[in-house]
Order: C-alpha cells, then structure tokens, then sequence
C-alpha cells in the first residue's frame, strides 16, 4: 500500500480523487483484457487505501491476501491441484499479481476463471506485464496531486473541453476558431485572428504532412475532412485532437470554405497507448487480423514471430506471411473460432521456418481474430522428457522377465529419442570378452515399414562385431559413444561388405548414439539409437538430448538389473521349495500325479506343498498342506510338518484323524509356532478287480477334495453339512473327524490349495464352482495332462499365491 500523497494547500482534493478514479477505469480495462488474454471468465483489479477506491469485500478475499502477503503470485489451483488458499473455497481457478509500485504494492490484479485450470508460466508473465502498466498508472495519478494549483486548473479546463468547432475561409484566408478550440490549440488570449499557418505551426511536425492531406483532398473533391493528430502546444505539452469537417464550394465549384469540429482525444488515446505499452513490453507474441485474415495490428514479439518488421506485415494477409500455418492444425483452429464465435486454446507445433511448440489462446471479436502465441518449446522438452523418464521407470517395473522389459524400452524411446532403436543385452552365460556375448533382443521403427528391415540388420550385425565397433566401445568402456553425422558410412566401415552392411545402408541414418545400460558397475547391455527424434519432439540442443538419453539408460539398466536378480532369486527359492517336494511313489492299482506352481513374486514361496508315500502295505497316504506364510520361513516350517506328519503316520500306522491329531500334539511339544491347513487321505485298495478303494480322509480347515467319476460327473468329497476341523497349531484339545467313502475304479481325486481358486476381490465359492466346472469340462483323461490342464485353465494371471495339486486315479490291477 502506497500512503496518501501530499497535497499543496492551493490544490484542489478532487483533483487526487479523479485522477484515481481515471486511473482505476483504465486499470478496469486492463483487467478485461487480461481476462481475455488469459482465457479466464472475469478480470478484477482491488486497491488498498490512499489509492482513491476499494472494492468489494466478496469480490477480494482471495487477492488481499497477496496484497498483504508476502507471496509474489497467488496461483489457485496449485500445479500440483491443491487449492492455494483456504480462502477459495467457490473459486475454480484464480490467478492473481500484485500491483507494485516503486516503494510499495499499491494493489492486486488478478483473473478469474469458472471451471478449474492449471496457470502456465507464461500466463503469470503475462499478468505480471499487465500489472506494471496498471501499477504506472495509479502512480500517476497520485502525483497529479502535487501539481502546481494552476497547472492543475488548467489541465481540468482542459479536460472539461469538449467538441469545439471551426470555420476556414479558404479563399480570404482567415480561420475562425470558438473558444474551445482555443483553449485546447493553446493560443494566447490576444491572438483574435488565428490563421491556417498558425494552426500548421501548432500541428506536431510528424502529422502535418498527414493533415495537410486531409485537407487537401476535402477541398479537391471528396468534401469528406477527417484527420486525428497531435497539438504540439507552447507550454511543451501535447494533445491529441481528433478533427472532422466538410468543404463547401462557391457558385464556380471551387472549394469556398471548410466547417467541422475538433475533439480532445488525449484521454483516450492515453489508455490505448496504455494497453499498446503493455501490449509492445510482452514477452510472448500478439497480433490480430480482420475477417480477411489482414493483420491488423502485431506487436514487437509477433514481429519476431512472423520473421517481419511490421510495417511489411500490417495489411498483408496472415496465410501470405506463414503459409505453413493454413495447412497445420493452426488455420483449422482459426476458422473454427471465427465462424463460432468461440475463443479456443491449444498447443501444436508450428513446422518450418519456426519449428517450435506453442501454446496459441484464440478470440475472435467483431472485428476479426486476436492471437496469442507463447513459445513453450522448452518447457514442452522438458515435460516430454520428464514423461519419457518416468514411462521407463513405470513400464520396465511392470515387468520382471528381462526379454519383455527390452521389448519395452525399444517401443518407448522410439520416436521420442530416435527414429529407431536396438537394444542389446550381455549373455552372461555365453565364454569369450564381453563385446563377443552381446545379444540383440529388442528393436523397433517409427516407420512400420521399416521395421523388418531393422530385424533383419538386427540378427546380422552381431556376426561382423569387432572390439573397434561402437557397440564393443559401449561396452568395454562403459561409457556413450556419441556421432553426429556420417553415421552410415562409419558403421558400415566396421561391418564389411555384406548382408548386414546392405540392410544398414537401406536404414542410413545419419546419427547414432550407443548407450551402456549399466547398474552397480556392471554393464548389462547397450541401447543403440539410430537418427533424429521426429518432428516437433527434439529436445533443446544434442546436450539436452544427451542428457535425456543417459537418463533413459540409467533407468533402463537399473530395471534389466532387477530382472536379473529376480530371474536369479526365483530359481534359487523354486529349486529350495523343489527339493522339498519328493515325488510320487508308484502303486499298482493307482495312478498319482502332483504339480507345484510358484507364486508371480520370487520370495513368495514355502507354504504350499504335496506329499504321498505308502505308511504300510495296501495303504497310500497322500497330503496336501498349506502353512501359513509366503516366504523362506513359511518354507522352512513347511519342511518340519512334513517330516513329522510322514513320521507320525509311518510308525503308528494309524489313520488321517489319528495322524493329525498326534501332528498337532508333536508340533506343541517340540514348541514349533506355526498354523496351517492340512488334508491327509487315506486309500485302502480292494483287491477286487474293479479296483475299487476304500478312502478314509481328515481335513484339518483344508479345501476339501473333489472327486470325478469315470463317466466324468464331478462332486464334492464331503457329505451334507460337513464342516472342516481347526487348523493345525491352534488348539490340540479337541478331536477330528475322520470321513469316509468308497471310490470306483476310474475315479479320481482332486486336491488342491486354495492359491488355485481364491483371487482377490472375489469369494471362495466362485473360484470353487469354476474349478469344479473347469475338471468337469475337461473329463477324464491321462492324469498328468489333466493336472497341467487344471492349472492352465483355472490359476490366475500371476498369482500371489502358490499352488500345490494332487491328482490320485484308481485303476483295474
């Protein structure tokens, strides 16, 4: 806030408070033309005291606050999209700078919007230029106060002046002027026969040659007069005066006398030269044309822009200037906005001789088109880079199969970095240095069909590689190995004569830069890419595409890293859970297959398992197990149940119920903390030739199994109203129910843990009746081919969980 200014005591005080108020009606135009400018709904301008206004207090929460804070710019939302103040609430979007003056901020002027949108740097720019022409203006008029009394009179006389009027005798020479016209031209009181040399005297020197046009061609034959120009007055001050008139002639024809009137337009044209200052001081372009698609007016910036002085642009037609414009998305846009009468924003890339991104703000007047254009090739480059970095971190960590990850990045970088692109792994399993185990697994064109063309080159090149290739520097050094221009023939040097030379010269691209994909200082691979990025997404200058490229390489190295490491730890912990797993024994009478699938996650692995052994002759045992846990842990206990259910059955030779229930008391005992689900069936043979068996099982919570007849119906294991007994580890005090059934020879018996049925946000029923669906659709048949079509049909897309299954079929001896 400015204080208010000292007034001389002959001063009049109104005197301060118009020219506030003048100076607060220019600033209302400033803020439409900012709210037009910026595409917002509505422009706002708010003054603190000592500024001769205030405004209301709804309309001005939300900017006092600048203007009493210490934030240079009040952006609501945020970039992010959080609100900016709690002060908002109601407001879409909103923008506001503050009005500074020399010494203090004087007020704020903000813009408001009616849906929520983010404010670009540009558009603050933009505001902040809008600002300073407001912030001169209110300045003036405070120290219009100071003015000597005197001069202030005789500006206000000047400024009551209205339209005064005048008379010219062409043929005597003699000008009559009322007092008015007097008073604004600045002739002295004793001047009492002005004449036309003194009113050309009195003209500026750089608009008489102009009015002395316009006077000639009235009197020559239009009869029309109009001309506006500047009064260059003895006190050193200037006005502008606009003049209109008519030539009469004489009974001869001859042009007789000259009548008009004469207007001051100083006011006017103040707060035009006032929008044309902040209009010419903008850092971003500006121009307008007619209907004709004639520019009408273009600032400094838009000279720059359309590559012309103005003098040579004004009244010339746009598409004449930028014929590229019509043929892009640039002309469409354009005559969408003229013929709707709809302002429209967008952000499109302008070809040649510009090649630069732009943010465009379109609105069409009366008139014709206003046209804002702001650069954001920068800006753009850096988003798109920002993008590209984060889609590699993204898409190469949906993904822990090495190959698939290649594939990806080959499709990402192309056409943002390259026109095309191979990307190269180290077998490490492969003898020799380094550059000879190199393998091309990835590549890709922006040009569909050129994409065989670069399969071809990709599955020949390896072949001719020498340790001089810029692959092999790549890779022994570890660092990029960068050409720009002349590509072609530098890599066709090291290839030789040949398939894989002929393919290249077909690609010929003119740059190439090979990047060593690299994490914890080993060298993984390389990422090749091949000529410019395409139109419109080159970064700003080969150091920024550099940079961007390492960036890209960096990451990229770091996922193949993790792939790696995955691949090598879901080997390692599979073959543990493997090892754990014996298989079936082989009994006359019955057939047995077990499957075992580990989950999508390398370390969830150890609680599910199968077992089937043969506690005493006649009698096969088979179990299915699910410990609570998904890791080395749940493994390890998985391997101590096991052992000691085979143990409790094998020497008591006692049946499922029984077996359990000792498993519950050994595990308390032995002070072994673990829950798990555990299924034991018990398969006592026949000896008749049907093959019959009797079956004796005891779930302890365990899905129970399913059975499927030979002629392929499939039901449920366990009778009405059957109810599972607790889990093992949780009470050992209660007994277990032991079932029993006579299975038919050819049947079969499913058991399975629930990884093979449950998914998340789905119940347990739904998973069960497709499993029961699924082993019905697919009937009997060879039980191994069975199990692994259970498994292909029914386990989900990366499982969380893993999965055991146990098939047991009897058969005729």
């Amino acid at each position: 806030m400015v204080p208010e200014p000292a007034r001389r005591e002959a001063g009049d005080p109104k005197d301060a408070e118009g020219g506030a108020r003048s100076a607060v009606a220019r600033a209302r135009v400033v803020s439409e033309l900012a709210a037009r400018l910026l595409g917002a709904d509505q422009g706002h301008v708010w003054f603190g005291p000592g500024t001769g206004t205030t405004a209301h207090e709804e309309e001005t929460g939300a900017a006092v606050e600048v203007a009493l804070g210490d934030a240079p710019v009040l952006r609501h939302p945020l970039d992010d999209g959080r609100p900016a103040a709690s002060g908002l609430a109601g407001v879409p979007a909103l923008l506001a700078v503050p009005v500074a003056g020399d010494e203090a901020r004087l007020g704020v002027l903000y813009v408001v919007a009616s849906a929520p949108r983010r404010w670009a740097a540009g558009e603050v720019t933009l505001l902040e230029a809008l600002a300073t022409g407001v912030a001169e203006a209110v300045e003036l008029a405070a120290l219009r106060a100071d003015v000597q009394t005197e001069r202030t009179h005789a500006d206000l006389a000047l400024e009551s002046a209205g339209v005064g009027s005048f008379d010219w005798d062409v043929r005597a020479g003699l000008l009559q002027l009322d007092e008015r016209i007097m008073t604004l031209f600045g002739y002295p009181d004793d001047d009492s026969e002005p004449t036309i040399e003194g009113f050309f005297a009195r003209v500026h020197p750089d608009d008489r040659d102009g009015v002395r046009r316009a006077l000639d061609d009235a009197l020559a034959g239009t009869g029309q007069y109009e001309s506006e120009y500047r009064i260059l007055r003895a006190d050193g001050s200037i006005r502008w005066v606009t003049s209109r008139g008519r030539a009469f002639a004489d009974e001869a024809g001859a042009a007789a006398r000259l009548v008009g009137v004469a207007q001051d337009t100083t006011g006017l044209r103040g707060s035009e030269a006032l929008v044309a200052r902040v209009l010419e001081t903008m850092p971003n372009a500006f121009y307008s044309v007619d209907r004709e698609w004639r520019l009408t007016y273009v600032n400094a910036q838009a000279e720059r822009l359309l590559l012309h002085p103005r003098r040579e642009l004004l009244g010339r037609r746009l598409w004449e200037v930028l014929p590229q414009g019509l043929e892009a998305s640039f002309g469409a846009r354009y005559r969408e906005a003229l013929d709707t009468g709809e302002p429209s924003s967008f952000e499109a890339f302008y070809p040649a001789p510009l090649e630069r991104w732009y943010d465009v703000r379109v609105w069409p007047g009366p008139g014709g088109l206003s046209v804002y254009f702001h650069d954001i090739t920068e800006s753009r480059a850096a988003r798109e880079r920002l993008a590209l970095l984060e889609a590699v971190a993204s898409e190469l960590a949906g993904t822990l199969d090495p190959a698939e990850a290649v594939a990806r990045l080959a499709r990402l970088v192309v056409p943002t970095l390259a026109e095309w692109c191979i990307v190269t792994l180290v077998d490490e399993r492969l003898p020799g240095p380094t550059w000879s185990r190199l393998r091309d697994i990835g590549w890709w064109h922006a040009d569909p069909d050129l994409r065989p063309v670069v399969h071809l080159y990709a599955e020949l090149r390896l072949r001719s590689l020498t340790e001089e290739s810029f692959v092999a520097q790549a890779v022994v050094t570890g660092e990029p190995v960068v050409r720009r221009g002349g590509a072609t023939d530098a890599i066709c040097a090291f290839l030789g004569p040949g398939p894989a030379q002929d393919s290249f010269r077909s690609l010929a691209p003119d740059d190439v830069v090979v990047l060593p994909l690299r994490a914890h200082g080993r060298t993984l691979g390389v990422l090749s890419l091949y000529g410019p990025p395409a139109p419109g997404l080159r970064f700003r200058g080969a150091a920024d595409e550099l940079r961007t490229e390492l960036d890209v390489a960096a990451r990229a190295g770091l996922a193949l890293d993790n792939a790696r490491l995955y691949e090598q730890q879901r080997g390692f912990s599979e073959g543990l859970q493997r090892s754990l797993l014996t298989p079936p024994p082989e009994v006359p009478g019955l057939e047995i297959a077990v499957r075992y699938h580990p989950a999508a996650e390398a370390a969830r692995v150890g609680g599910d398992w199968y077992d089937a052994f043969c506690p005493r002759p006649g009698v096969t045992m088979v179990v299915i197990g699910d410990v609570v846990g998904h890791d080395m842990v749940a493994a390890a206990a998985m391997g101590q149940v096991r052992a000691i259910l085979r143990g409790v059955a094998a020497t008591t030779g006692e049946g499922p119920a029984a077996v359990l229930g000792r498993l519950d008391r050994a595990l308390e005992t032995l002070a072994v903390e673990i829950t798990a689900t555990v299924l034991v069936v018990s398969i006592e043979q026949d000896a008749g030739p049907g093959g019959d068996a009797l079956v004796r099982w005891c779930s302890a919570g365990h899905p129970t199994p399913l059975l499927m007849t030979p002629d392929g119906e499939v039901v449920d294991a366990a009778a009405a109203g059957f109810r599972p007994n607790i889990l093992i580890g949780v009470r050992t005090d209660l007994p277990r129910q032991e079932h029993r059934f006579v299975m038919p020879g050819g049947s079969t018996l499913v058991l399975f843990t629930d990884g093979l049925v449950e998914r998340r946000g789905e119940r347990y029923k739904v998973g069960a009746e497709r499993l029961r669906s699924t082993l019905r659709e697919l009937g009997p048949q060879e039980i191994g081919v069975l199990c692994d079509a259970l498994l292909d049909r029914v386990m989900p897309a990366g499982p969380q969980d893993d999965v055991a299954l146990a098939a047991v079929r009897t058969v005729p001896s």
